[in-house]
């Protein structure tokens, strides 16, 4: 059961299941894989900050944010992640099988929404965490495992909140105009 989101990842993971119920409005999908940082190697030479790293193997700095990318390293990266979107892609037609509706689009990285999903045959059917767990699974007992506050924690958080709004408008008064 989807509440909110099931993408990348969990998706990859819950196209195990033989059945998915989500929300209309969960975002389902993002079918793609992604390495992502920075590079800050012209702003270190900027500013004079020499790079020390010190390793043993010719591509340990692979991805480092204060080593340059080389070519090759960036085609690696890029074949690296065409497998593993390859990958990707066969789990989610082993595992929605005929209910996938394919379009160009699916397997691009985008989200869609609940119905819109099941429209696609990503997920099977909408429902509810307790539709799913009364119904469904035909569950005795639904436990929800939520943390909830306490009194205590409920004044702290509102006491909390009034002594910040306090102070900053005590700081705002007192600063010269």
């Amino acid at each position: 059961m989807v509440e909110e989101i099931c993408a990348s990842g969990a998706y990859y993971v819950a196209v195990a299941a033989y059945k998915i119920y989500v929300d209309k409005a969960s975002l389902i999908g993002s079918i793609g894989v992604i390495i992502d940082g920075f590079g800050f190697v012209g702003s270190m030479q900027k500013l004079g900050i020499e790079r020390r790293a010190i390793v043993s193997g010719e591509n340990k700095t692979f991805l480092d944010p204060f080593s340059p990318l080389s070519a090759k390293q960036r085609a690696y990266a890029q074949q690296m992640l065409t497998e593993i979107h390859e990958q990707f892609i066969a789990a989610v037609r082993d595992g929605r099988g005929a209910r996938l509706k394919e379009s160009p689009e699916l397997f691009s990285g985008l989200v869609w929404n609940g119905q819109r999903s099941i429209d696609l045959g990503l997920a099977d059917a909408l429902g509810s965490v307790d539709y799913v767990a009364r119904d469904v699974i035909k569950a005795a007992d639904i436990v929800n495992f939520t943390p909830q506050e306490n009194l205590l924690e409920r004044v702290a958080r509102k006491f909390g909140a009034t002594l910040g709004r306090t102070v900053g408008s005590s700081l705002i008064a007192a600063t010269p105009r």
